[in-house]
């Protein structure tokens, strides 16, 4: 069977006679629900028109008609529901006098998504900013674009902010903001699914499919004969596959080593870090502020009407000879190839040189800077405990320079002759914005002497001395060098924040000390749980930097605050026009909540006469450390400043001159749900301990005051003494599978600080013995040690990995890459119906991992324009993101000697492939547009954003990449499969109901599985018993572990007072 290849003319000239009956056809197959033949949009047949939609505004290309593309073979299954801009033409029209500078074959370098102004439309209009043509300079002095207005410019800056946190998030878990689905309206939603029930009660019988078909195949005929379009060879499988129906068996295998220990429940719940899920602040917190919500809308009406015209990309711009302008890649190399470790680095601001932004800073030099912070005092002291000691827990406030100085000092004192310093922060950003102050104070550039590191991004080089990372780099780092030795001291910043990689790396990284007695190791902390961290690691010595507090007069609310944005904002203006001296901080749970707190007080304020003067200054971790620094800058004479921020202003960060604080009483936390199969950032009460801590940011420079908008009683009952650890609330199947790869053989055994619960432990193993990651007996498999190699979810590793096997590994790697990076499409307001139009030109009905695939190709097609991102309604930055994770993807798979292969147009393969890594998350039909899971039974929907919503043919079964809570449990990332294909990959679960197999027969099958591996069980079983048995005769006084450690490095009399081990190298 054949393909259809079809697409616009550059000219819309004679198309009026054929858009009305193509718009017949197309409604048509939708009305009656038939398959209609895949067709590529990029090309179309000299001087032809092609059928449209009437009630589309087609725009031609600002290529104009002289554009070639260089994939020569068309797109396997593309979208069949309308035609695309004419990208592809014959070489006659290439022979016009008027030449394109895009006529030649070679692809265009990609546009930088931080130098390239085009790259950053946030505010969704669909194409680039409306901006002034004329090129000029901006006033950081790079190349840029003039603005027509301030509030463009404005404009267009928050936007790619935005799109750096949108990077810079996904850690953190998704919310309401940063979800993969957060482009789609509730509107949109609900009229989709009206007309998907409207649909429901038409049925289509045989007969009715039969003539459909026959035609599709009149209507293809006459398409080819009229010369519109021309037939192109496909590759597909011409072996009719059975049209039966496939019935599944659904079958629970448990591996022996789990030892009847796992439960399966059918709606498993997450862990709620709260005390009581009924008190009116966990009430409240899942509602959210009303406040907000209404500003969100306020702000989204607001951008639908401003209009913005250009004669770029449009038909009499065209005419007229006006082109679209693109910025060279600066991170190309010669040969064309993506320079992902040139292109990854920050945000401009992060490489140059931060400006005095204080008065303080601004009168003194840097090395004065360092000698003000508290921790100069106690310099040589702490020296000399870190070097008596292996271990040493110091506790500061926030602001003593814990952060920026302890590493330094430590250089100084020559730690960094017998290798590196590294300093774990829990936070992307916070390593970013630490390493450059910390490269300006030694006089040096970002990358250098000083540098970072955060998954995929690597901002160091050979001579880095002193290196920030995220705790998760050091904990893979750990995967090469169990003992670390590249490393002299590591500093162990903010442990009281408790991350998930945190907990993981105290039990590791106590060991490693027990082994290396040169190793030094500091953690430090806030005044929380220090006395916690020195009996873990043995009662290790405990230093204290001094700070001064001043008593702070502590307020409740007298009733329970329904909105806690309106009520800070009316506290802060009554604190504010009460007239006493002295600055305000609000505490508030997210980035929305405080901008929108910001916003209402500068309006409230607006409306009072003659009110005193307030500087109302946001702060957040992802806000950029230029607009960080302005909360500390020294406010006009008769200003009041009123900072609004996160759980950062808690620790990480002072601001000097706080008199009043104002505490919501709430925060946002990371908390996995297994319902739906990842971690949430949803809005939870704050703990008690936190409560105090924020209290006492009104005590630095003198007596203060703490409004809290919750009850007494409710600080007293309903909030937690401490905040739940994320290792108690989390996802642990990337855990477990580290600490596998570690050697650590029995891990609800292993040294936490506070285990998590067995349940988690133990289900993250099931879910690592269906990838195969796991044997039958809990040891790790050669797979389970590939997937380690890959900073990516298990199941993402996995789909890797077998893709080798099936052929298909370029596909299935742009797959996982364009899942690795925030949502690609979005849907701006007032514009929704054009930007759905245009997402269904890129539809695979089989797929949506397919759709993302087709998403890429068209764009590598286009010469990863940025344009034509923008002409899509693409995020051009997060496209970038995909091609630079792909390269370092693809690196990862040339070290680890896997082949990279192409399936060509053959994706059946792809789908298969998909099968084997996510067949645990199966959903079977229901209804139209229902599905339920398999194993559990729990209802599934189709979002309407997905491509398999609405179709006239719905498959029977289906795998899912996630479930995502909104209204109901919506499926992501959706991919029809074959029942067979199900029953192949992931036997442990299902089976093909075969006729002539008895009940008894399938019993005695699996009672002979279960029974293999019992014995494989005892056999493993045996031979460890016997290892343990070698080993307890060869050291009889027992293990490390059983030891304390206390201060194994003391210094004894006559030793150097710094180490004298050489580290060791790989290969010497």
């Amino acid at each position: 069977m054949s393909g259809i290849e079809a697409g616009t003319a550059a000219d819309r000239s004679g198309m009026e006679g054929q858009s009305a009956a193509a718009e017949e056809v197309n409604l048509r197959a939708h009305d009656t629900g038939q398959k209609m033949s895949p067709v590529d949009v990029s090309s179309v047949a000299p001087d032809a028109a092609t059928p449209s939609r009437s009630t589309w505004e087609e725009e031609d290309s600002g290529y104009g008609s002289s554009r070639r593309s260089q994939w020569e073979s068309p797109s396997p299954t593309p979208s069949y529901r309308d035609s695309e801009r004419n990208h592809r033409v014959s070489s006659r029209d290439r022979d016009r006098s008027v030449r394109s500078r895009y006529s030649d074959d070679t692809p265009l370098p990609t546009p930088s998504y931080k130098y390239n102004e085009w790259a950053d439309d946030r505010r969704h209009l669909g194409s680039t900013p409306r901006l002034s043509r004329g090129r000029g300079r901006r006033e950081d002095g790079e190349e840029g674009i003039s603005f027509d207005t301030e509030e463009e410019r404005q404009q267009w800056e928050d936007d790619q902010r935005q799109a750096d946190r949108d990077w810079y998030m996904m850690d953190e878990g998704y919310d309401e903001f940063h979800n993969p689905l957060a482009y789609s309206s509730e509107d949109y939603v609900r009229r989709r699914e009206q007309h998907l029930h409207k649909q429901k009660q038409k049925r289509i019988s045989a007969q009715r499919r039969q003539i459909n078909e026959d035609n599709e195949r009149w209507e293809t005929n006459r398409m080819l004969t009229s010369g519109v379009v021309h037939r192109l060879e496909v590759d597909e499988d011409f072996e009719e596959d059975s049209a039966a129906k496939v019935h599944l068996m659904v079958h629970n295998l448990v591996p022996p080593f789990l030892d009847g220990r796992i439960v399966f429940t059918k709606q498993p719940e997450p862990v709620i870090p709260v005390k009581d899920a009924t008190s009116d602040l966990a009430i409240i917190a899942r509602k959210g502020s009303q406040t907000v919500r209404k500003h969100r809308e306020q702000k989204e009406r607001k951008k639908a009407q401003h209009k913005h015209w250009e004669l770029a990309g449009t038909k009499l711009g065209d005419i007229m000879g006006v082109k679209k302008e693109e910025e060279p890649d600066k991170a190309l190399t010669e040969d064309g190839k993506v320079d992902y470790r040139t292109e990854q680095k920050f945000a401009d601001h992060m490489k140059k040189k931060s400006e005095a932004s204080s008065e303080f800073a601004k009168k003194k030099s840097i090395l004065e800077q360092r000698q003000y912070l508290p921790i100069f005092a106690v310099q040589q002291e702490l020296l000399t405990i870190i070097r008596d000691n292996s271990i040493v827990i110091v506790v500061g406030e926030t602001g003593s320079g814990k952060t920026t100085q302890l590493t330094q000092y430590l250089h100084e004192d020559g730690y960094t002759d017998y290798g590196m310093i590294g300093c774990t922060q829990p936070r992307r950003v916070a390593a970013m914005s630490v390493a450059k102050r910390v490269s300006e104070e030694m006089g040096g550039n970002l990358g250098e002497e000083v540098g970072y590191a955060i998954r995929f991004e690597d901002c160091t080089s050979e001579n880095t001395l002193i290196k920030y990372m995220t705790d998760g780099i050091l904990l893979r780092e750990s995967l090469r060098e169990a003992d670390l030795d590249h490393y002299s001291a590591i500093i162990m910043d903010e442990a009281h924040e408790r991350s998930l990689n945190t907990d993981v790396l105290f039990g590791l990284l106590r060991e490693v000390v027990a082994r290396r007695s040169d190793l030094k190791l500091i953690v430090t902390s806030a005044t929380m749980d220090a006395e916690k961290f020195a009996s873990f690691f043995g009662n290790v010595p405990i230093f204290h930097i001094p700070g001064r507090t001043f008593p702070v007069d502590i307020l409740f609310s007298k009733t329970p605050q329904e909105d806690y944005v309106e009520a800070a904002v009316k506290q802060s203006l009554q604190v504010h026009l009460s007239g006493a001296p002295g600055d305000i901080l609000i505490f508030m749970p997210g980035q929305e909540d405080i901008e929108v707190t910001s916003d209402q007080i500068v309006e409230h304020l607006e409306e009072l006469e003659n009110a005193p003067a307030l500087a109302v200054l946001p702060i957040y971790s992802q806000l950029p450390s230029d607009l960080q620094a302005k909360i500390f800058q020294k406010a006009p004479d008769g200003v009041r400043k009123c900072i609004v921020a996160t759980n950062i202003a808690e620790t990480s960060l002072t601001v000097d001159g706080i008199m009043f604080v104002i505490d919501s009483g709430y925060c946002k936390l990371k908390v996995f749900n297994p319902r739906i199969g990842m971690d949430a950032l949803q809005i939870y009460p704050i703990s008690q301990a936190n409560a105090n801590q924020r209290s006492g940011r009104a005590g630095r420079t003198g007596p203060g005051q703490c409004f809290r908008l919750y009850t007494q009683s409710a600080y007293k009952n309903e909030l937690l003494t401490t905040t739940v650890p994320e290792i108690q609330r989390t996802n642990l199947a990337n855990v477990v599978l580290l600490l596998k790869s570690l050697g650590v053989q029995d891990l609800l055994q292993f040294h936490f600080m506070d285990p998590p619960p067995e349940d988690n432990m133990l289900n993250s193993m099931y879910q690592l013995w269906i990838l195969g990651a796991l044997d039958n007996t809990g040891g790790l498999t050669s797979t389970g040690r590939l997937m380690v190699e890959f900073p990516l979810d298990p199941a993402l590793s996995k789909m890797l990995i077998v893709s080798c096997d099936m052929g298909c590994s370029s596909e299935i790697l742009l797959i996982v890459s364009m899942l690795s990076v925030p949502a690609i499409f979005y849907r701006p307001k007032g514009r929704e119906e054009e930007s759905d139009q245009i997402r269904e030109k890129f539809a695979v009905p089989e797929s949506d991992h397919l759709t993302y695939l087709n998403v890429y190709l068209q764009w590598k097609n286009n010469n990863y324009s940025t344009i034509w991102c923008n002409d899509h309604f693409i995020h051009a930055k997060a496209m970038r993101k995909v091609r630079e994770v792909r390269a370092q993807l693809k690196d990862i798979m040339v070290q680890q000697r896997m082949s990279l292969a192409s399936c060509g147009t053959d994706w059946d393969i792809v789908r298969k492939c998909i099968c084997a890594a996510y067949f645990h998350q199966a959903a079977k039909l229901k209804g139209i547009g229902e599905y339920v899971n398999i194993r559990t039974g729990m209802p599934c929907h189709l979002h309407p954003t997905s491509s398999l919503f609405g179709m006239g043919y719905t498959p029977d079964y289906i795998v899912y990449h996630e479930l995502v809570m909104t209204t109901k449990e919506y499926m992501q990332c959706v991919t029809a499969v074959d029942g067979e294909w199900l029953a192949e990959l992931g036997p442990m679960f299902y089976s093909v109901k075969q006729a002539g197999k008895s009940r008894q027969e399938n019993r005695r099958r699996a009672k002979e599985e279960a029974s293999a591996m019992e014995e494989e069980m005892a056999l493993a079983e045996e031979q460890l018993r016997a290892r343990r048995q070698e080993q307890e005769k060869r050291s009889p006084l027992g293990s490390v572990r059983s030891t304390k450690i206390y201060t194994p490095g003391r210094k004894e009399q006559g030793e150097p007072m710094t180490p004298r081990r050489t580290p060791a190298r790989f290969g010497l």
